[in-house]
């Protein structure tokens, strides 16, 4: 098995660790231990685009209807006496 050490543990999650541990009635090396399967059990999420995030999130609101704007030709551009 092999074994590994945590430097730098904010104290107040360190505290957090130890209840957490106290109320599943085990070690908090056991429950660090639980904490790092759980998480790296995971299947990676496929990263989604922004856009793609967007439209899924707002899709089920429907959608917006909005009027055409009217459009006029383009200007010509100015001269700057060239």
């Amino acid at each position: 098995m092999a074994s590994i050490t945590i430097r730098n543990l904010d104290e107040p999650l360190k505290a957090r660790l130890r209840v957490q541990a106290a109320m599943h009635g085990r070690s908090m090396e056991d429950e660090a231990r639980d904490i790092l399967r759980t998480a790296l059990n995971r299947e990676p999420s496929s990263p989604t685009n922004l856009a793609a995030a967007i439209r899924a999130r707002f899709a089920p609101l429907g959608g917006v209807d909005l009027p055409e704007t009217p459009r006029e030709p383009m200007r010509e551009p100015p001269d700057f006496g060239a």
